[in-house]
């Protein structure tokens, strides 16, 4: 197996993984904050798209879809984690499709490099972290790694989503 067949099979795994955790939350369950500090699952997945737009474009042949009018700066960074979208949330099935597009370009622009290509500098804001090609595509797999990771343990406590939207009182 080639580097660029375990980049494939993480940005592929992690796309599978997310996809399958969303199958069984509704649009309503998207915009639930289990805490007031932290920030809801729609925000997260919007963030996913956004960062891997803006940040995986720089990887040779990249050609991401255009983004919603607005979506950047609603979810484009840290500061934008607690409030509501000027436009509201998307569905769950508009987060999807977008995801899905964008994970599929970046797919797509990793089929078409060259081995060698993958030890090609980077010089957007991510270099510091990922100072090359294939250190960026494995930084977009372990960014949807660790953001499912969050969303994994959403509700870890063991109640349902729904029951997520009230603090608990005492005794429950």
């Amino acid at each position: 197996m080639q580097a660029k067949d375990e980049i494939k099979s993480a940005l592929k795994s992690n796309q599978d993984t997310l996809n399958g955790f969303l199958a069984g939350l509704s649009d309503e369950d998207l915009a639930v904050r289990q805490r007031m500090t932290n920030s809801i699952i729609a925000w997260q997945i919007g963030h996913l798209i956004t960062w891997e737009v803006g940040m995986c474009a720089e990887i040779p042949g990249a050609k991401y879809p255009a983004l919603p009018a607005g979506m950047k700066e609603a979810y484009g960074g840290y500061n934008t984690r607690l409030a509501v979208p000027p436009a509201g949330y998307l569905k769950k099935a508009e987060y999807l499709e977008l995801f899905n597009k964008v994970r599929s370009a970046t797919l797509a622009a990793l089929d078409r490099l060259a081995d060698a290509d993958l030890d090609k500098p980077t010089t957007g804001p991510m270099a510091p972290w990922a100072p090359t090609v294939g250190a960026l595509l494995w930084l977009a797999a372990n960014h949807t790694e660790l953001t499912l990771n969050g969303l994994m343990t959403w509700t870890s406590d063991g109640r349902a989503p729904e029951q997520a939207r009230h603090p608990r009182k005492k005794g429950n």
